[in-house]
């Protein structure tokens, strides 16, 4: 996250830059027209020098709150995970993953795919972070057997992914409620101090069901494998990490936590509460073994993104980054791309009065059979 930029808007006398004022609150924006921002500083959470564990905090805390929250982040240090091999995963008895396949569904095989060479390099890699980490295993005569769909992140690093729509298929839905996302960002907002966490490869803490672990095999050019652990891609995944979400902090949702799937979000009405209210969800994560991503966690901050929103004291805000995707748009041409442009604006209706009423005008341009004008 970087800080917000300084200077005046709106003929309004200038306010001073965080540096300046080290202590300050930092700036919010009220018109939805800037990022929420504030400014982090890394710590190290280490006594080892040799084995840093950086993680960050707000800079805008006093010394007292500092000197505080960096001791409770070292005594609780095991509760995050800097590697796989720092993560044993939740226990069984909590919760697992089952497919539940229906009765009667014939397993089906995938025809195999190829890859480029410099590809299956880097596939050949992934591969061996998981074997190290236990995640998968070797197996022979599969009967569900999908293949890999290599993903590139933003970094040039290939992720694995698995195409499991014939085995999603074959799944009834796990009506498990997610929670809405509307209540989860208003609770969010005008709080004290927040502090925002993120599970450690999140899905992969929960174990798959022993007998349905070798129904999610996949293929790759060095072998066939299985997941010990619940991957990515299966269609009930998110309402089963759910499920143990709440079953972790179920006396604490909506008061002190709030959570969708693995974003989690500590909050407080007070600054001086926030240390006492962390230190139990601290608790609670160590009780169950649940690790955290110490990268994507930010602690005792007064603004920061939860769902797509820059949530702070003051209200909720758009991301910049979302406006910044529908400007950034092309006419739509065609009732698909309409679509496209209708949903994305949907995700921001909320800040843009008598949406709906707006949008009628294109509603026409979706029916069957009318040309598209």
């Amino acid at each position: 996250m970087q800080t917000n930029s300084c200077g005046s808007s709106n003929n309004k006398a200038p306010m001073p830059c965080a540096f300046q004022e080290p202590m300050a609150e930092p700036r919010h924006m009220q018109d939805g027209s800037a990022a929420v921002a504030e400014q982090l500083e890394t710590i190290d959470l280490s006594e080892d020098p040799s084995a840093p564990r950086p993680i960050s905090i707000s800079v805008h805390l006093t010394s007292e709150e500092r000197a505080a929250l960096v001791s409770l982040l070292k005594e609780f240090r095991d509760v995050f995970a800097w590697s796989y091999e720092e993560m044993p995963g939740l226990n069984p008895s909590l919760v697992s993953h089952t497919l539940n396949i229906e009765l009667g569904t014939k397993p089906i095989v995938q025809p195999r795919r190829n890859f480029h060479p410099e590809v299956e390099k880097q596939i050949k890699v992934e591969i061996e972070k998981l074997l190290t980490a236990g995640f998968i295993k070797p197996i022979k005569h599969p009967t569900w057997l999908a293949n890999i769909v290599p993903v590139k992140k933003k970094t040039g690093v290939i992720r694995i992914c698995t195409d499991y729509r014939d085995l999603n298929r074959a799944c009834p839905k796990d009506e498990f409620p997610l929670p809405n996302m509307d209540i989860l960002i208003d609770s969010t907002s005008g709080q004290g101090l927040l502090s925002f966490m993120d599970g450690f490869s999140g899905y992969n803490q929960i174990k798959m069901s022993p007998k349905d672990a070798k129904k999610t095999a996949f293929r790759t050019p060095y072998g066939n494998f299985y997941y010990t652990v619940m991957p990515f891609g299966l269609k009930n995944a998110g309402a089963t990490y759910q499920r143990a979400m709440t079953a972790v902090f179920h006396d604490m949702m909506g008061k002190e936590v709030e959570d969708y799937v693995d974003d989690l979000v500590v909050k407080s009405k007070t600054r001086e509460g926030h240390q006492e209210v962390l230190r139990r969800v601290l608790e609670r994560c160590r009780l169950y073994g649940l690790k955290m991503n110490p990268k994507k966690c930010a602690f005792g901050v007064s603004s920061g993104k939860f769902l797509g929103f820059q949530v702070h004291q003051r209200g909720i805000d758009v991301d910049p980054e979302k406006t910044k995707a529908i400007n950034s748009l092309a006419p739509p041409k065609n009732p698909k791309e309409l679509k496209s442009f209708m949903g994305r604006l949907s995700y921001i209706q909320r800040f843009i009065p008598g949406l709906a009423a707006t949008m009628s005008a294109f509603t026409p341009l979706l029916k069957k059979g009318k040309p598209y004008e």
